[in-house]
């Protein structure tokens, strides 16, 4: 395994059950406890996990928001797997926003080039990635959150209050147990709300890691989504919810 995957299979173990050792790694890995800890320490002064005595333990803890650097690297294969069908949804001549996350950063990166599109985005790292493939882009505006690298604010509010979109490709940080989409962030949940309000087709890309979480606000629910792309069985507490809100369930293996 090259050091980059098995960096990023650390990263999802350690984040998985809650803290890791460095032998329940090494045995995971196959690899030597030295080259864990290497691994770990590099991983640590990337800000990815926290080191402990004898392991490592999540980055952050109950309350705290992960930075976009430390989940672009959680779950990278099923988020993959989302994108290929997600953007099965996207046609020609359509204006599509790409909300700011890394779910639909992959969704970004596998829309096949297309000149009739006009993408929009509050995320300036997927305003590049998609104009590298010649895409026309156009961006919010706004002030730069650090934390998810999305563009929000009362700039990019009023852009989007001027705007109208055919597909939304809508990430979240938690589905909660009565199917409410939620975020950390005030600014982040009202662009969000906005994105929604403008959008004749959302498209939710979640993997199964956000199912029965919590976060701080509620910007939408599940009767504001048209169809969920997913990487995971909806658990039989929220299929009801799914069924009753009319959303078209995709489970990508």
């Amino acid at each position: 395994m090259l050091p980059e995957a098995r960096q990023r299979k650390i990263v999802e173990l350690v984040s998985d059950r809650d803290g890791c050792s460095v032998e329940e790694l090494a045995d995971e890995m196959d690899c030597s406890k030295a080259t864990i800890r290497r691994d770990l320490n590099e991983l640590a002064d990337k800000q990815l996990i926290e080191r402990s005595h004898g392991g490592a333990v999540p980055a952050t803890s109950v309350g705290q928001e992960q930075t976009y650097r430390q989940k672009e690297v959680q779950n990278l294969e099923g988020k993959v797997a989302i994108a290929e069908r997600a953007v099965e949804e996207v046609h020609d001549n359509q204006v599509v926003f790409f909300d700011a996350g890394s779910t639909t950063m992959q969704v970004a990166k596998q829309l096949p080039a297309n000149d009739s599109v006009l993408a929009v985005t509050n995320s300036p790292l997927q305003a590049m990635e998609l104009d590298d493939d010649g895409t026309e882009v156009k961006l919010t505006g706004g002030s730069l959150r650090r934390p998810t690298r999305a563009l929000v604010g009362p700039s990019a509010e009023r852009f989007m209050e001027r705007t109208t979109f055919d597909v939304l490709f809508l990430g979240t940080n938690a589905i909660d147990a009565d199917g409410g989409l939620m975020t950390p962030n005030e600014d982040e949940a009202r662009v969000k709300e906005l994105m929604i309000e403008n959008s004749h087709r959302v498209v939710l890309v979640a993997d199964g890691s956000k199912f029965g979480e919590q976060s701080f606000i509620r910007f939408a629910a599940l009767d504001d989504i048209d169809v969920f792309v997913t990487d995971t069985a909806v658990p039989p507490d929220l299929e009801e919810q799914f069924e009753s809100s009319d959303v078209t369930v995709v489970e990508v293996q």
